[in-house]
């Protein structure tokens, strides 16, 4: 592809910052659009929070290449970062060098992408058309920009997944937000007063909620007051608490060893599987009508944490012919990899233009939001995401269909408390088959 005009990045996370460097490496131009006022500024959102992965396996190599024109120097390798050390000590001094720092744009939030002149209905002559982007500053203006390629790497947090087990928010929820968080919130320090001496019902299923659960009781050892509930859509502790596959994250399987050791000393109430139907603000906190393995019942707490993941926020792509997967919302030829109605496939293998591509051609979902509602992205993936789209933009199709991922032995995940190795697995593509999980090799 001869790209005349820069090609246009939504968002600048890590992967797309690794977007904008492998574009410059390949000598097209990027224009990065991002929401805040810097470099990662959703991360900071749980910049206190660290990742189950260490500064090696954190960085792209491309954007390190940058970075090794200037002063920066590589954090200790083998540490864990927290997601503010990975904003300040790695994607804000990316987004300063000389070759990225004119081509970012921030308080740029995007609300639509769409072609020139053309709706998504529109057909005739779409693919010479231009991409446009549409974009709004703090001051309600809005923006129009033109490219011949787009990559939205604009990611999922500001798009958590609600209460309700049908996907949407159970009555209540909407009107009381100003008591219910979500993610993981700085319990520990910023938000410590909302938690402290108070009763919290914590949802979710993964490592996210246990980290919240341990912070949590933190708070009970100092204020014995602290009261802590912990909610699971389904029974999940065995798989969280032992020493199964998905625990080979060394700093994952702490998190569930010490999870475990709280619910058998009576430290926490374990509701599961639970499914909130209404929650109703009262003069002395919020009453939930609950159903704890089939029988109905009723808590108050004083606050809810719902650590439940997140989902694609597709509204502005609205326009766009995009190949999505209806289960999953990833791209087609991507969802059978990732889909986690059949975890046991394993381990995502490399993937990269190939599997991420859209009707709209030269238009491209990447990083944690190419993965939908799938819960097992790793920045790692990203990176070679974005590595084979630029080769393609590039006009280099070898390099680009070339999907590589080389990651620590075995040995390196039990010493350096690193990412398992990649295990394929033969899944099939056909959703109703995934739906029975029935296809896995």
């Amino acid at each position: 592809m001869n790209t005349t005009k820069p090609v246009i990045v939504i968002g600048a996370g890590p992967v797309g910052i690794a977007a904008a460097a492998h574009l410059h490496a390949r000598g097209i131009a990027p224009l990065v659009l991002e929401k805040g006022d810097s470099a990662g500024s959703s991360m900071l959102e749980w910049g206190h929070v660290s990742v189950f992965t260490t500064w090696k396996n954190v960085v792209d190599k491309a954007v390190v290449g940058l970075l090794g024109n200037t002063n920066w120097q590589m954090p200790d390798e083998d540490k864990l970062p927290t997601g503010r050390e990975i904003v300040e000590q790695y994607l804000q001094p990316a987004a300063a060098t000389p070759e990225l720092k004119n081509a970012i744009i921030y308080n740029a939030e995007v609300i639509g992408v769409s072609k020139q002149a053309h709706s998504k209905s529109s057909s005739t002559a779409r693919d010479e058309a231009d991409f446009t982007v549409h974009y709004k500053t703090p001051d309600n203006e809005h923006h129009v920009l033109h490219s011949e390629s787009v990559i939205d790497a604009s990611g999922t947090w500001y798009n958590p997944n609600p209460i309700g087990l049908d996907g949407l928010p159970v009555p209540g929820e909407s009107q009381n937000q100003d008591t219910i968080a979500y993610g993981i919130p700085d319990i520990a320090n910023a938000d410590r007063a909302q938690y402290e001496g108070k009763r919290t019902l914590v949802l979710g299923g993964g490592h996210s909620a246990i980290n919240v659960i341990l912070e949590m009781m933190t708070l009970r050892a100092a204020n014995p007051d602290t009261k802590i509930y912990w909610g699971m859509r389904s029974n999940k502790l065995d798989k969280l608490t032992g020493s199964g596959i998905n625990n080979r994250l060394p700093a994952r399987a702490k998190l569930g060893i010490a999870a475990k050791e709280a619910i058998e000393a009576g430290e926490l109430e374990v509701l599961v599987p639970l499914q909130v139907s209404r929650i109703e603000k009262t003069d002395s906190g919020l009453l939930l009508d609950i159903l704890v393995d089939g029988e109905q019942n009723t808590i108050e707490v004083d606050r809810i944490v719902v650590s439940n993941g997140f989902r694609p926020d597709l509204s502005i792509l609205r326009e766009i012919r995009l190949d999505i997967d209806e289960i999953v919302e990833a791209p087609t030829k991507l969802a059978p990899l990732i889909d986690p109605n059949i975890h046991s496939c394993g381990s995502v293998k490399p993937h990269g233009v190939g599997e991420l591509s859209h009707f709209d051609k030269n238009f491209y979902v990447v990083g944690i939001k190419a993965y939908g509602r799938a819960p097992s992205f790793l920045m790692l993936t990203g990176y070679e995401q974005v590595r084979s789209i630029a080769a393609e933009l590039a006009g280099d199709h070898d390099a680009a269909l070339k999907v590589e991922l080389v990651l620590p032995s075995q040995k390196e995940v039990e010493k350096d408390q690193d990412i398992p190795p990649l295990v394929s697995g033969a899944c099939c593509s056909n959703p109703a088959e995934r739906q029975a999980a029935s296809c896995c090799g």
